[in-house]
């Protein structure tokens, strides 16, 4: 019997890494999930808590030491790596930190999660994801292109790093018949929006938010067959709200 494809799948335990995991799990992959979290026995899939990684991102060296834990439960193949932990810091009363307010400090812990943790775990399961010929997916953001009334400066440039690091990726990785992608999501109703947000969603086109499930639909979809020729791209689930 053919095992199961596995995802590692980071930023799981909420929003669109939760609908990332039940969309996977449905498709019959075996998904390993990382957060902060200890694993939560609400979650709704099976092999759930041994399929569980506690990393947090924010610390280099404990993403580093979390690799040796991630390529045992692979064992020697990886089909699919999604990055798609993130933190955006709020000043006080929830105020969108700007360049001008976000000290150095905070910078770091940001770019640490939504950035260097991509690079680390990506060169850190290589091998796996080369023996599969695997499929990376980065979870960037809206903010990455424009300024946005609530995402701070420190997460919107870690995005848009983020964006640029899946075009540097897809052309190293391309050769070893691993792709690199992106998906950019705009407004999506998880916990991580602002108030005011509907002020955003009269604005959009198709005057909705997104569902968490509606990302991870295209995050699968990178992942699958279907995409077998689409690397070094990003694409924007956002409603329009990009035109």
């Amino acid at each position: 019997m053919e095992k199961p494809k596995t995802l590692v799948l980071t930023g799981a335990s909420r929003g669109i890494g939760h609908a990332t995991v039940k969309r996977f799990s449905a498709e019959g992959w075996r998904v390993l999930t990382c957060s902060r979290q200890p694993f939560d026995p609400r979650c709704p899939w099976p092999g759930g808590e041994e399929n569980h990684i506690q990393i947090d991102l924010a610390d280099p060296n404990k993403t580093i030491a979390a690799i040796e834990t991630i390529r045992e439960k692979v064992d020697g193949r990886l089909d699919a790596l999604v990055n798609n932990a993130g933190i955006s810091p709020k000043g006080e009363s929830g105020k969108r930190l700007s360049t001008l307010e976000t000290d150095l400090r905070t910078w770091g812990h940001v770019f640490h999660v939504n950035f260097f943790a991509s690079v680390i775990l990506a060169r850190g399961l290589q091998e796996e994801l080369v023996a599969a010929k695997g499929s990376i997916v980065n979870v960037t953001s809206i903010a990455g292109v424009r300024v946005h009334p609530f995402a701070g400066a420190a997460y919107a440039t870690s995005k848009a790093a983020l964006a640029a690091l899946t075009r540097e990726m897809a052309h190293d990785f391309g050769p070893s018949g691993v792709r690199v992608n992106a998906i950019a999501p705009g407004e999506v109703e998880t916990a991580i929006l602002s108030p005011g947000t509907d002020k955003i969603v009269a604005s959009l086109p198709l005057r909705r938010l997104g569902q968490p499930s509606e990302v991870a639909d295209a995050i699968w979809f990178l992942c699958s067959p279907q995409a077998s020729y689409i690397s070094g791209t990003e694409i924007e689930v956002n409603g329009a709200q990009h035109v």
